[in-house]
């Protein structure tokens, strides 16, 4: 029964090992000049982390070993110090942290994400002429928008780019925050409502690479996959013309009903794209009639739209199940939105009909401040500093604020 029970054990350590076997460690065999470097960082960090750990669990063993119980080892009660020891214990720690951070500090720049790219692979520069593939992406519930601004195609959880050339990624998101994340090419970026990231990044090798969110973002997180191909020149053409062969346009109604939660999406190929749409996202105005972030902002940085702009809102509600624009608030009161801008001229002949004229507010409340009334009340005597008026002889306090 022993012999069965090992020569089961056995058989399924080699079925285990087997499995494993058939598992790539793409962070470690990456295609692409960023990914690469990124490993020699890795490995090299992990290496200099190395020359403390092995000693240290060596001497663990060792020590283990030597001061056994079965052995009669010399013990020393009063020894207590040894600059020797002292000096490697110390010293030898702090030049391995000295080098890491040396070492990180120079790789977080060099391999910044939002910095272009300075060679397309260890043995080749770019040239001085080359331009960069860019390339639009939208985190979606639970997919990935792929817009080529300059092909005027798009695709959902599908993506080619061609080999030995620089892509440079633009990434936003539709609802909450998400990461891209293409192991054998690049690093990790984070893709975020209201926000535009940089990625840039190239593949050197050809094949067919896994992309995903590598950030929880709900229920349909696990078949938020697409695949990256990468292809020569020739390959890529192909596929653009395979993509407007496929016909369909992606236009604003159809980006709503696209942004609308669904889950394991097969890819998808557009033909035509809205050239707008891209930065209608990120400014959260894809729906008709919506002001878009970057105005706001402009208004609000020329001193708003004042007392006169409050007949412009318009309430928008939004709810994380539901496209924003319908639906009601999960928590709090409903926020609001600017849909469009009146003139003083405009808001006239919109309230032309009504025989009350404009609605104008009326601020019941005292003013307070310099050289006016000054409240008699208990409180305010008691709370208010001391001033001086000119109107009063010199030296005499002023009733207090």
């Amino acid at each position: 029964m022993s012999r069965l029970s090992g020569t089961a054990r056995l058989a399924a350590l080699v079925l285990a090992s087997s499995s494993l076997s058939a598992c790539k460690a793409v962070v470690l065999s990456p295609a692409g000049d960023i990914a690469e470097r990124q490993k020699d960082l890795l490995l090299a960090a992990t290496g200099l982390m190395l020359i403390i750990i092995i000693p240290v669990m060596a001497l663990t063993v060792f020590f283990a070993w030597k001061y056994r119980a079965s052995k009669k080892a010399v013990y020393s009660p009063d020894w207590d110090h040894s600059t020797k020891f002292e000096l490697v214990i110390w010293a030898a720690p702090l030049l391995i942290i000295i080098c890491l951070g040396a070492l990180t500090w120079v790789g977080t720049h060099l391999l910044d994400p939002y910095r272009p790219l300075d060679r397309l692979s260890a043995t080749e520069e770019i040239a001085g002429d080359h331009e960069p593939l860019k390339v639009q992406v939208v985190a979606l519930d639970w997919k990935w928008l792929f817009i080529y601004p300059e092909q005027g195609v798009a695709s959902v959880n599908e993506l080619a780019v061609p080999v030995n050339r620089e892509v440079e990624f633009s990434l936003t998101s539709s609802s909450v925050m998400n990461a891209f994340y293409i192991p054998a090419m690049a690093g990790m970026i984070y893709a975020m409502p209201g926000m535009e990231t940089k990625l840039h990044g190239v593949f050197n090798n050809p094949g067919s690479y896994q992309g995903l969110a590598s950030h929880y973002s709900g229920w349909g997180f696990s078949g938020m996959r697409f695949k990256a191909h990468a292809t020569d020149q020739a390959g890529f053409e192909e596929w653009l013309a395979k993509a407007r062969e496929a016909g369909g346009e992606l236009s604003r109604e159809e980006y709503l009903d696209l942004e609308a939660p669904s889950q394991n999406v097969p890819p998808r190929l557009y033909a035509e794209v809205d050239p707008e749409l891209f930065n209608r996202v990120v400014n959260l105005c894809v729906e008709p009639g919506k002001m878009c972030m970057a105005e706001m902002m402009d208004i609000d940085d020329r001193g708003g739209l004042g007392l006169e702009g409050t007949v412009n809102i318009q309430a928008l509600t939004h709810d994380k199940h539901i496209r924003r624009g319908s639906g009601e608030p999960v928590l709090g009161k409903t926020p609001f939105m600017v849909s469009s801008i009146c003139t003083p001229q405009d808001t006239a002949i919109m309230l032309a009909g009504i025989d009350e004229g404009p609605a104008r507010r009326v601020d019941r409340t005292p003013m307070r401040g310099h050289a006016l009334p000054v409240p008699t009340g208990i409180f305010e005597r008691l709370n208010a500093p001391v001033i001086r008026d000119a109107r009063t002889s010199a030296g005499t306090p002023e009733q207090k604020l």
